[in-house]
C-alpha cells in the first residue's frame, strides 16, 4: 500500500487500496473503498445484520438506513471521510469508515490529525477477524492521508468491538463517559501492533493451507467418461489412498442417468451436490475454468487445486488468464493451489488424502514437502518412498504441496502451516523462484528456530509462469541472507533427502567433533578428508580390521557415543571377510542397541555394497515383538528383513551413489527439538505395524509404540558428511538465534540533523548520489569519519593540498576507471615531500592523462592495515542489506563478501567479519599483526544505524576501509539517497496483488 498522498488527486478513486486478505479462518476477502456505485450493495448488507449489531453500532434501535444515511456512507472525499468495505462474492460483510475531527469534536479537514472510526460486521462473519484486517487498513489509510490517532465510542457491552481494538497492538487511552466507552490510540506501528499483525497472519495463512491438505468432502471437476486421463486419474488416486471424507465426481458431460463413477458419486455440476464441498480438484482445459471457479464459488467450496495448463507459463494470454483465475477465485474467498500444479498429498490417518498424479500415497512420516516443479516433486516423492534398497519409507511424508506457478498458495504459505504442524518435523521445500524474499526470510527465521528447513533455491532465474519481485542482488547474496535466516541451503534434491533424512529423526550435533569407526581403514580415512574438508573436526579413525563382528561394532560404537569428546559418530561398513563376519540383521541389530543407550548424539553409517544392510538396519527395531503392534497383515514379510518395494525384484538393490536409507534405534526426546508424540511415522518397513498400516481401511487409526530413531544409511562418505556438516552448522545456528544479540546505541549519533540534511539534498531531486562533502557531512553525524581528500588538478594545487594536510600524503586518481585500482599504478603512496608528490604528479599524468581526465586527489596517509571494504544497499524485494569483505580482488573477483539484513546486532555484526573466506588476514595470518576488529565491528554497527533509521539512505560504500591494529581509517565513500521504497512488511496485511 503506498504511503505518498502527493503523486495523486487525493479526490480521486484510491485503487492502491484495494487489496485481498486472508481471515482467521483461512477464507478470504477483499477489502476496497466504499463508493457511490455502492448504494444497493450497503442497504443489503445492512438488511443482514441483527438488531443487537445495529443497536451497537448506532447506539440506539436503528431498523434500516434512510436515503440521507445511504448517500453519506456512500459518499467520501477519500481524505477527510473515507469508508472501506470487506467483500466476498461482491457482497459486503463488513465496513468501516473514519471521519477527520478537530479538537472540538466537530468535523474538520487537515491539519486536523485525529478522526472517528467506526465499525459493523455482518453477524454470519463475526469472529473471522474481518474487523480485526479493516483496522489494519484504515490505519493505513488514515497516516496516509495525515492522521495520527483514532477516536471510538464503544458501548460496555459490546465486548468483541472493545476486543478488536485493544488486541490491535497500538499505544491507547481509555475512558467511559455517560455510559460510553472511549478508546484513543495512535496509529503509529508499535512493535506489539507489528507481532500482533504478523501473529495474526501466520494464524490466517496457516489455516488457509489447513483447509486446502484436510477438507472433509472434495470434488474431482473434470473426471473423463471412459478410464484414463487426468481427472479419472486423480480420482483414483484419492480413493485409493483410502481418503477419510466425502468425494464426489463432476463432469458436465456425463449423462443424466449417471450416478456413479468408479463408486463414486457422480455429477454434471458442483451445484448438483448435496452438502458442502470443502476442496475442488480441477482438471479441465483452461478456457473452461473459470466456470468452473463460478460453480465452486457458488456453492461454498473453499478452495482450489488446479491441475490445468495453459496459464503465465504459455505467454502473455495465458498470463492475462492466471490473473483472472485468482481473482475469480479471491472474490469467493478461495485460496488457488496452482494453475498448473501437480497436486497436494496429506498422509495423516484421519485424512489420507492424494489429490495428486502421483500414483502411490507415500508412506506417513514427518518431512513437509514443498516443490513448485511437479517433476522435482515426482523425484522426491520417488525417493521417500522407496523401500529397501533406496530410500526406505521409514522417513516418510506428512504433507505435500506442488504449487506449479503458485499464482496464490506460495512457499510463504505453506512454510506458515508447517510452523506449527504438530505431524511436521522437518521441512523440505524445493524452489525455482522466491516471489517476496523478505517474507521468506522472516517466516523461514521463525520455522528454522522451532524446525530444521532445507531448501534448494533456484538459479535465480524465475521459470515462466511465476511472478517474482524484481531484485538486484546476486543469487549468491540472496543464498547468504537465506543461511543468515537459518535455511539450511543445499544444491541438489540428492542432497535435499540425505539433509532430511538425518534431521527428521536424528538430534542435532552438539559440535563438529566427529569419531570415526568401522571395519576398512581406506573408507574410514576418506570420510576423514571429508569431514576436514566440510570444516568439522574429526578424530582419527577406528580401524576395526575386516575381520570385526557385530559385537566389534557394538563395542566400538558404545565407546565413541559416551565419550565426551565426541559430538557425533559416523560408521563406515564394507562386506567382511571370513565365516564369523555378521550378517547384516545381525549387524544392524548391534549398532541399534548402541546407539540406544546414549540418545543424544547423532550416528550416521556409510555403507559400501552392503545391499541387504541398509534393510536390515531398517527392520532392526522390530526383529523383537512387541505388545502394542498391530496384528500381522496378510503377506507380511519375516522380522529379520524387509519387503521389496513395488516392482522390485528380491534380492536386487540400487546401485551405490543413488538413495540414502534410515535405520532405527529407540530413544527419547532428542536435543533441540520440542518431544515429538508418537505418530504414524511408527509405520517401519518390515515390521507388522507397518504392514497392517498400509493395509488398513480408510479411516483406521493404529497405536504406534513410541518413536524409534532412524540412523540414516548413505553409500557414499561425501554424502554422510555433508548432511552432518549441514546438522551442525544448524545446530551453531539455533544455538546463536537464542542470543542473537542488540544494536546497540551510541552516543555522538544525532539522527535528527541527519533527517535534515537528508530532507534539504531529497528536495533538489528524486535520487542522487550527493557530493563528498555532503557524504562526509551526513556520515559524520553517525560517528563515521572520512579521512579529508582534498582535489589536486594542477600540480600546484596539489602541493597546497599537502601543506594543509601534512607529509606524508598519497596521491590518487579518482576517476571511474581508476578509482581503488592500486594494481593499475592509479594510486602513489608515502609521498613524504614536495618533490616525491611532483614527480608522483608527472608520472600519473604521464601514463594515464590530462589531469581534468584523471581528477587527482591528495590524502593524508593513514596507518597500514588490511584494506576493506563495507557496503550497504536497500533491495526492493529482500530490504536493507549489509555487505562486508577484503577489498580488491578477494571481493572483485572471487566473490568472497558477507551479508547480513539490517538493523544488524552486535553479534551478527562479529559473525560478518569472521564469515567471510579471507577472514584470517585480520586475525594474524602467518604472523601478521592482528588488526582492530572490535573497531571495524563498531563501524558496520553504525553504517547499519544509518541505513536502518533513514531509508532514503538506499546505498552506502566505504571503500577503502583500512583496518589498522589500532583502529579504523575510512579513505572512500559514496552515498545515494532517493525516496524510500514502499515496506510492504510494515503496512497492513495482503495478499500478492493480481
Amino acid at each position: 500500500m503506498q504511503t505518498s498522498a502527493d503523486r495523486q488527486d487525493r479526490h480521486q478513486y484510491p485503487a492502491h487500496w484495494e487489496a485481498d486478505v486472508v481471515l482467521r479462518d483461512g477464507g478470504t476477502a477483499r477489502i476496497r473503498p466504499i463508493t457511490v456505485d455502492d448504494a444497493d450493495r450497503l442497504v443489503s448488507f445492512y438488511e443482514q445484520v441483527s438488531d443487537e449489531s445495529k443497536y451497537y453500532r448506532f447506539f440506539a434501535p436503528y431498523p434500516r438506513l434512510s436515503a440521507k444515511d445511504v448517500h453519506r456512507f456512500t459518499h467520501h472525499d477519500f481524505v477527510d471521510r473515507v469508508g472501506l468495505a470487506a467483500t466476498v462474492g461482491g457482497e459486503f460483510i463488513a465496513t468501516v469508515r473514519y471521519d477527520r475531527i478537530g479538537a472540538d469534536g466537530m468535523p474538520a479537514s487537515a491539519p486536523a490529525d485525529e478522526a472517528e472510526v467506526a465499525f459493523l460486521v455482518q453477524d454470519a462473519h463475526q469472529g473471522r477477524g474481518v474487523a480485526s484486517a479493516l483496522l489494519e487498513h484504515i490505519a493505513a489509510v488514515a497516516r496516509e492521508r495525515g492522521i495520527r490517532r483514532f477516536a471510538a465510542e464503544v458501548l460496555p457491552a459490546n465486548n468483541k468491538m472493545i476486543k478488536v481494538f485493544t488486541d490491535a497492538g497500538y499505544t491507547q487511552k481509555r475512558s467511559f463517559e455517560d455510559g460510553v466507552v472511549r478508546l484513543e490510540f495512535g496509529l503509529e506501528p508499535t512493535d506489539r501492533s507489528v507481532a500482533v499483525q504478523r501473529a495474526r497472519e501466520q494464524r490466517a495463512e496457516g489455516r488457509s493451507v489447513r483447509r486446502l491438505l484436510a477438507p472433509g468432502s472434495v470434488a474431482v471437476v473434470g473426471v473423463g467418461r471412459a478410464p484414463g486421463g487426468v481427472g479419472r486419474s486423480i480420482l483414483g488416486n484419492i480413493r485409493d489412498a483410502g481418503y477419510a471424507g466425502r468425494l464426489h465426481a463432476v463432469n458436465k458431460a456425463f449423462p443424466e442417468d449417471l450416478k456413479e463413477v468408479d463408486g463414486v458419486p457422480a455429477y454434471r455440476s458442483v451445484r448438483d451436490i448435496d452438502g458442502h464441498v470443502d476442496l475442488a480438484v480441477v482438471a479441465v482445459p483452461a478456457e473452461l475454468v473459470p466456470a468452473v471457479v463460478a460453480e465452486c464459488g457458488e456453492h461454498g467450496v473453499q478452495g482450489l487445486v488446479v491441475l490445468s495448463a495453459g496459464y503465465a507459463e504459455s505467454g502473455p494470454e495465458g498470463r492475462e488468464r492466471q490473473r483472472a483465475l485468482v481473482r475469480a477465485a479471491r472474490a469467493y474467498g478461495m485460496r488457488t493451489i496452482g494453475p498448473n500444479a501437480f497436486g497436494i498429498i496429506n498422509t495423516a490417518p484421519d485424512v489420507r488424502l492424494n489429490a495428486s498424479l502421483a500414483p502411490e500415497m507415500p508412506r506417513p512420516g514427518r518431512i513437509g514437502l514443498f516443490a513448485q516443479s511437479g517433476a522435482i516433486g515426482i523425484a522426491l516423492l520417488s525417493r521417500l518412498h522407496r523401500r529397501g534398497g533406496g530410500v526406505t519409507g521409514v522417513t516418510g511424508v506428512s504433507t505435500f504441496v506442488s504449487a506449479g506457478n503458485r499464482a496464490d498458495v506460495s512457499g510463504n504459505d505453506v512454510l506458515q502451516y508447517w510452523y506449527d504442524d504438530p505431524e511436521t518435523d522437518v521441512a523440505l521445500m524445493y524452489l525455482e523462484s522466491i516471489g517476496n524474499p523478505r517474507k521468506f526470510t522472516r517466516l523461514a527465521r521463525r520455522t528454522a528456530a522451532a524446525k530444521p528447513l532445507v531448501v534448494v533455491q533456484g538459479t535465480g532465474t524465475a521459470p515462466p509462469g511465476h511472478t517474482v519481485r524484481a531484485t538486484r542482488l546476486p543469487y549468491a547474496t540472496v543464498s547468504a541472507l537465506l543461511r543468515q535466516a537459518g535455511v539450511i541451503r543445499v544444491d541438489t534434491i540428492t542432497e535435499l533427502v540425505d539433509a532430511g533424512l538425518l534431521l527428521a529423526r536424528q538430534p542435532l550435533p552438539a559440535g563438529p567433533r566427529v569419531a570415526i569407526l568401522g571395519n576398512s581403514e581406506s573408507l574410514g580415512v576418506l570420510t576423514y578428508d571429508r569431514c576436514v574438508a566440510e570444516g568439522l573436526r574429526p578424530a582419527r579413525p577406528v580401524d576395526l580390521t575386516t575381520g570385526a563382528t557385530a559385537e566389534d561394532f557394538h563395542r566400538a560404537l558404545a565407546a565413541a557415543l559416551a565419550d565426551d569428546s565426541n559430538d557425533a559418530v559416523v560408521v563406515t561398513a564394507i562386506p567382511a571377510i571370513g565365516e564369523a563376519s555378521p550378517g547384516d540383521a545381525e549387524l544392524a541389530e548391534a549398532l541399534r542397541s548402541a546407539a540406544a543407550a546414549v540418545p543424544g548424539k547423532p550416528v550416521l553409517v556409510v555403507h559400501v555394497e552392503l545391499g541387504g544392510l541398509a534393510e536390515a538396519l531398517s527392520a532392526a527395531a522390530s526383529t523383537a515383538p512387541r505388545a502394542s503392534d498391530m496384528a500381522p497383515a496378510t503377506g507380511t514379510a519375516p522380522a529379520t528383513g524387509t519387503a521389496p518395494a513395488t516392482g522390485t525384484a528380491p534380492g536386487t538393490h540400487t546401485a551405490p551413489g543413488t538413495h540414502a536409507t534410515p535405520l532405527t534405534h529407540a530413544a527419547p526426546g532428542t536435543p533441540g527439538r520440542a518431544p515429538v508424540p508418537p505418530s504414524r511415522e511408527d509405520a517401519r518397513p518390515g515390521s507388522r505395524l507397518s504392514d497392517a498400516v498400509a493395509d488398513r481401511p480408510p479411516g483406521a487409526v493404529p497405536n504406534p509404540p513410541e518413536g524409534p530413531r532412524l540412523i540414516p544409511a548413505y553409500p557414499a562418505a561425501e554424502r554422510a558428511v555433508r548432511a552432518l556438516s549441514e546438522a551442525v552448522g544448524y545446530a551453531r545456528w539455533r544455538r546463536e538465534a537464542a542470543d542473537p544479540g542488540k544494536v546497540p546505541e551510541y552516543d555522538d549519533i544525532d539522527e535528527r540533523a541527519a533527517a535534515r540534511l537528508i530532507q534539504g539534498l531529497l528536495e533538489r531531486g528524486e535520487g542522487l548520489t550527493i557530493s563528498a562533502a555532503e557524504t562526509c557531512e551526513l556520515l559524520g553525524k553517525y560517528g563515521v569519519h572520512v579521512r579529508r581528500a582534498l582535489p589536486a588538478p594542477t600540480p600546484g594545487a596539489a602541493v597546497e593540498a599537502a601543506r594543509a594536510l601534512g607529509y606524508p600524503v598519497a596521491l590518487k586518481a579518482t576517476a571511474p576507471h581508476l578509482r581503488h585500482r592500486a594494481d593499475l599504478g592509479g594510486v602513489r603512496l608515502d609521498l613524504a615531500d614536495e618533490e616525491q608528490l611532483l614527480r608522483a604528479y608527472a608520472e600519473l599524468t604521464e601514463l594515464f592523462g590530462r589531469p581534468e581526465e584523471l581528477r587527482p586527489v591528495v590524502q593524508s596517509m593513514a596507518p597500514r592495515g588490511v584494506d576493506t571494504v563495507v557496503r550497504a544497499v536497500i533491495d526492493p524485494a529482500a530490504g536493507a542489506v549489509l555487505s562486508f569483505g577484503l577489498a580488491g580482488a578477494a571481493s572483485q573477483l572471487l566473490g568472497d563478501m558477507a551479508h547480513r539484513l539490517i538493523p544488524v546486532t552486535d553479534r551478527e555484526a562479529t559473525s560478518l567479519v569472521r564469515s567471510i573466506r579471507t577472514a584470517p588476514l585480520l586475525f594474524g595470518w602467518r604472523g601478521s599483526t592482528p588488526v582492530d576488529t572490535p573497531a571495524l565491528e563498531e563501524l558496520l554497527l553504525r553504517v547499519s544505524r544509518l541505513v536502518d533509521d533513514h531509508p532514503e539512505v538506499v546505498a552506502v560504500t566505504l571503500e577503502p576501509v583500512v583496518v589498522a591494529p589500532h583502529g579504523v581509517s575510512v579513505l572512500g565513500a559514496t552515498v545515494r539517497i532517493a525516496p524510500p521504497p514502499v515496506r510492504d512488511d510494515l503496512g497492513p496485511r495482503t495478499m500478492p496483488a493480481y
